[in-house]
């Protein structure tokens, strides 16, 4: 269904991201990534005390390719 709108201000749109205004039928926005990090990662909040010593991240990864993205549609 058509709509109107006023101005749209774009900040960001990630690599993996879609932004659309309109009809649209679908949409398959592909993307993949790894994240390594260590003890006491992605911890947020006021206030917040993490202690977790000494601490080792392994980077090593054996599979080459965790999950395949190729012709998911």
């Amino acid at each position: 269904m058509p709509a109107i709108i006023g101005t749209a201000t774009i900040i960001n749109v990630s690599s993996g991201g879609i932004f659309n205004i309109g009809d649209v039928y679908q949409i398959h926005p592909v993307t993949e990534s790894k994240t390594f990090s260590g003890a006491g990662s992605f911890n947020y909040g006021h206030g917040l005390t993490v202690s977790s010593g000494i601490s080792h991240t392994n980077l090593f990864d054996e599979a080459r390719v965790s999950q395949e993205t190729i012709g998911t549609i």
